[in-house]
């Protein structure tokens, strides 16, 4: 497991009770309520089809967690806290792409129209867009390379 957590301190509590939509068959009784208090390592656990997952699958159900604990009661993301779990959940590949135009850009985007929100599928994207361009992919690559 990755061991991810989510500060449960940052975030408001939710007023829905029903289970997100992409939740999985296997966590539908886990209210997203009870979900957004426990670390991410433990939802992952919690949801029985992963127990056995690949590491891949592992990845992808953490940025599902992590999208559906910070997004709002009709499952949005508003664009400050995207901005925010950029800053704080994937620093690593955010690092040294300040000056970098493309990031630059991409910022912008999100800094244009800040009181429209992004669907799980953009803010893959915008996972996926900043992952391509940044060092530590560089850098991964590098390594692959190398052995």
């Amino acid at each position: 497991m990755c061991g991810c957590t989510v500060s449960s301190k940052d975030q408001k509590p939710s007023s829905r009770g029903e289970t997100h939509p992409s939740a999985s068959p296997t966590a539908t009784s886990l209210t997203p309520t009870m979900l957004k208090s426990i670390p991410i390592s433990k939802q992952l656990s919690s949801v029985k089809a992963l127990g056995k997952g690949s590491d891949l699958e592992k990845a992808f159900a953490t940025a599902a967690l992590i999208y559906n604990n910070f997004s709002d009661p009709d499952g949005k993301l508003s664009k400050s806290v995207a901005k925010n779990l950029l800053k704080t959940q994937f620093i690593n590949f955010i690092q040294g792409q300040e000056n970098k135009p493309k990031y630059k850009e991409i910022l912008s985007e999100l800094e244009e129209q800040m009181e429209s929100k992004l669907g799980f599928e953009d803010f893959m994207i915008l996972l996926l867009s900043i992952t391509l361009m940044s060092d530590l992919l560089q850098e991964i690559w590098t390594l692959k390379i190398t052995k």
